[in-house]
């Protein structure tokens, strides 16, 4: 007979102990263990010996085909998924709580549904006719969506083998799934884990896209064992501020697709609106003529992206200075604040720094290094940057501006969008860079050339403190003249 046994189980990472503590010793985490009654097999001695069979093996020459791929209906999710939804996959999707998860599946499946294809949406957490009342709001209550409000696995899996198979499944969310072959609590690791496996096997047997909604822990990581993410096909998280009227769909994982692409949504009163371009969205309430700003060229995937960066530079009263970052990484910023005292002499020790990407942006590549340190030195000297100029470039930590990759398509943005010059690493300046975009290109070799021009531009706003010569560590900023 199967024995019950007791197990504790981390809800954070998923590892077993046979007693419970406080503390998970695998991923750190307190007060995550939880108790489940796990049933205990047949005894491996009197299990029956089951020869294996045997498979033939292929070669890596052989023919390929690209996979057979069905569009939402919505470019911005399509450029995420790498051109739509492969058959057979599975996705998990993963979000803050009213960010807009349920919404976009909303959109995307009474799109696809109009296209005539089967399209099933079984809702966990929300009867029918909340689902039904959001659909109504967004005007796609006439979509053919074929509901349902179900937890059990089993039903779901034998409801949805009948007829045609879908094309397309949603699951919202997995955390409320559970099945009979576990008797723990829904919403626990070995449900989540349990239910995944039964609806992954489902897709993969029958050929139907299953996207699963998952919570996210007071960390950002989505809730439920890590193996989850590592079953399915891709990982996509929805980010975004509730402050922010925009939305940003980025790829974890694809193995469909590529992982660095982004698709832009604008939350509004009918539901989420594509944005084509992102640029224009950051930099629509730009302040012109405000130092402590430079608008940084950059780019998420293979999408070019226009991104205003906000620096303040105050004297402190503190002992340790403070330093604050919205949307860009805490290390980077230390690292040029740095570079900018050790090589060009910005005393920056006696002030509070604050760093801000404008819309809720958060920026993860390092050419915005240079853009980040003209900001600062700008709200430092109290110097009005141009305009009509964007900032790109990777700071060495021997104060050499480095190349990035792509610097065609930023300045071709950058030209689309009305700004006449750029502000570029040397090395980027050879070949036809700007000649297609028509900027003036200036070209930065050293972090001390960019701060002394931008010092000699405040300087002349005073009266007393000289201009700087070019190329030459402004007087201000040299050792021991503080």
């Amino acid at each position: 007979m199967a024995k019950n046994t007791l197990s504790f189980v981390c809800q954070n990472c998923g590892a077993a102990y046979n007693r419970w503590q406080g503390k998970c010793e695998s991923c750190g985490e307190w007060n995550t263990l939880a108790e489940e009654d796990t049933t205990a097999s047949v005894p491996v001695s009197i299990r029956s010996k089951r020869k294996g069979r045997t498979f033939a093996l292929e070669s890596l020459s052989g023919k390929t085909q690209d996979a057979p791929r069905l569009s939402s209906g919505m470019t911005e999710l399509d450029r995420v998924t790498g051109g739509g939804f492969v058959r057979g996959s599975v996705l998990l999707v993963g979000g803050d709580p009213g960010i807009g998860k349920s919404t976009l599946l909303t959109q995307a499946t009474s799109l696809m549904a109009r296209a005539g294809h089967r399209i099933v949406y079984i809702s966990g957490e929300e009867a029918i006719a909340q689902v039904r009342l959001r659909a109504e709001r967004l005007g796609l209550s006439d979509a053919p969506v074929q509901l349902a409000a179900e937890t059990s696995v089993e039903d779901i899996v034998s409801t949805l083998s009948e007829g045609a198979v879908p094309r397309l499944i949603v699951i919202d969310s997995i955390q409320t799934m559970w099945t009979d072959t576990v008797e723990s609590a829904p919403g626990t690791v070995t449900q989540v884990r349990a239910s995944a496996q039964a609806l992954i096997r489902f897709a993969k047997k029958t050929g139907a896209a299953i996207i699963l909604v998952g919570h996210v822990t007071k960390d950002g990581q989505i809730a439920g064992p890590r193996v989850v993410e590592h079953m399915v096909d891709a990982v996509m998280s929805f980010e975004g501020e509730g402050s922010q009227q925009f939305r940003i769909l980025r790829a974890v994982k694809n193995r469909f697709g590529p992982t660095d692409e982004i698709g832009v949504f604008e939350m509004t009163g009918l539901g989420l609106r594509e944005v084509t371009n992102p640029s224009e969205l950051f930099l629509s309430e730009r302040d012109l003529g405000t130092p402590g700003t430079a608008v940084f060229a950059g780019i998420e995937g293979t999408r070019p992206v226009l991104v205003e960066l906000q620096a303040l530079v105050a004297p402190t009263s503190l002992g340790t200075p403070r330093r604050a970052v919205v949307g860009w990484d805490q290390s980077r910023l230390s690292m040029v604040l740095a570079v900018l005292e050790a090589h060009c002499g910005v005393k920056l020790s006696g002030h509070d720094v604050y760093l801000n990407v404008a819309g809720g942006l958060r920026i993860h590549e390092p050419a915005a290094d240079m853009a980040a340190a003209a900001a600062l030195v700008s709200s430092l000297v109290n110097a009005q940057l141009p305009t009509d100029a964007v900032y790109f470039g990777e700071i060495s930590l021997s104060g050499v501006i480095r190349p990035v990759a792509q610097t065609p398509a930023r300045l071709k943005e950058a030209a689309k969008l009305g700004f006449k010059r750029a502000v570029l690493p040397e090395s980027a300046r050879g070949g036809d860079a700007g000649g297609d975009a028509g900027l003036s290109l200036n070209a930065i070799n050293s972090l001390t050339t960019l701060v002394a021009e931008i010092a000699a531009r405040g300087s002349r706003r005073g009266e007393q403190n000289p201009p700087a010569e070019k190329n030459a560590t402004p007087a201000r900023f040299r050792r021991g003249e503080g």
